[in-house]
């Protein structure tokens, strides 16, 4: 349990939130589904106004939780995208309900 959890290991949705709740990390998450893998200035790019270090503790929380993974794209010099992994691709029905309820009530 991190200092941010809700403490709640019996409820589903409670332990949900601990790992995708903090603000910043869905909207990590929906640009993985929109459009693939992404570099780190690429979530810099779409995300206005995410502050640097926020954006490098949600990345790794996500991967942390096994959500989503760095992958070494070129060698020289070292450079980094993040991907989905199995586990952050089964959010997916959970990240397109909340666009519709979206589009529908906002």
């Amino acid at each position: 349990m991190t200092s941010r959890s809700y403490g709640q290991k019996h409820c589903g949705v409670a332990r949900t939130l601990d790992m995708i709740g903090e603000r910043w990390t869905i909207l990590v998450l929906r640009d993985l589904f929109l459009h693939g893998p992404r570099r780190y200035q690429d979530f810099q790019e779409s995300l206005a106004g995410v502050p640097p270090n926020t954006l490098s503790a949600r990345l790794k929380t996500l991967e942390g939780h096994g959500l989503i993974e760095r992958k070494l794209y070129s060698e020289r010099p070292p450079r980094l995208e993040y991907h989905l992994t199995a586990k952050g691709r089964s959010l997916g029905p959970v990240l397109q309900v909340m666009r519709e309820w979206g589009r529908r009530h906002a």
